[in-house]
């Protein structure tokens, strides 16, 4: 609608797809080589996500990474600036959906005013995964003051991703 953005794809890349769909919904597209049991594992595993969540551009690290993933279940993650603790960001929110391999959905908490609700579907086809975030804020000022910063950043933070699905091949998940 408003706003579409996509990353150059290279060759063997997936292109990351941002877009404004509504005045309330923003929402990031990309496909994955990889079947969707192991894109899920590394979104729902807090160790894989401390590898890939925070984008290296950004001079963030991720010092603590809690997730409950179960319905009800709560996650926090919290950020400080290069080594500096002395200013922690903390994200957080409950799952109110989680479908294995399939279905995530979360709210976002740590605004204040009600952030928005995020949705993530994992649809495997050949053994790559279409992965939808969707987030949906509760209003338009909300999400023209959130911008699409973060939805940006996820270019970044998927081609992260690519690259912790690479290094794990088909071993996550097999104990």
């Amino acid at each position: 609608m408003d706003a579409r953005r996509e990353s150059e794809p290279t060759p063997m890349k997936n292109r990351t797809t941002v877009e404004r769909k509504s005045e309330r919904e923003l929402v990031v597209t990309r496909t994955f080589n990889g079947p969707a049991r192991v894109v899920f594992e590394a979104w729902t595993k807090p160790e894989l996500l401390k590898r890939w969540w925070v984008p290296k551009s950004a001079g963030l690290s991720l010092v603590s990474c809690e997730a409950d993933v179960r319905v009800g279940g709560r996650y926090r993650f919290v950020f400080v600036i290069g080594n500096d603790t002395s200013k922690p960001m903390a994200f957080f929110g409950r799952y109110i959906e989680v479908t294995p391999h399939s279905r995530l959905v979360w709210t976002n908490e740590e605004g204040g005013e009600g952030g928005p609700v995020t949705t993530v579907t994992f649809e495997e086809n050949s053994g790559k995964t279409l992965l939808v975030m969707h987030e949906l804020y509760p209003s338009k000022a909300a999400l023209d003051a959130a911008g699409t910063g973060a939805a940006d950043a996820m270019v970044e933070t998927f081609a992260q991703l690519d690259e912790l699905l690479v290094s794990l091949g088909a071993s996550v998940g097999r104990s």
